[in-house]
Formats: structure tokens, C-alpha cells, sequence
């Protein structure tokens, strides 16, 4: 029996923590544009394996 999913919940949680001392950390706007690429990313596929039933 296949598993149907109705809803998709996405939550992230991005915070502006200081990291270890390195010199060379991305800037939080880069982090934040990361984040959002990777969920973009993982929603496409979700829709993409629906479309494929």
C-alpha cells in the first residue's frame, strides 16, 4: 500500500550565533541563502516523486 502525503510542514530555525573564531565562515546572509536553496531543493522532489505516481 503506498504512503500518500497531503501536506508538507517545512520549519527552519537560523540563528546569527557567532562561530569559532575562523576567519574565512560564510556571512549569515550566505548561510540563510544555503538554508533556503536546500529547502527549495527537497520541495521540488517531494512535488517531483508526487508527480510521479
Amino acid at each position: 500500500m503506498p504512503i500518500i502525503i497531503d501536506e508538507v510542514v517545512i520549519s527552519v530555525e537560523v540563528g546569527n550565533k557567532a562561530s569559532g573564531g575562523s576567519a574565512s565562515t560564510p556571512s549569515p546572509t550566505d548561510d540563510k541563502q544555503a538554508i533556503v536553496a536546500e529547502c527549495v531543493e527537497r520541495v521540488l522532489d517531494l512535488l517531483a516523486m508526487k508527480e510521479e505516481r
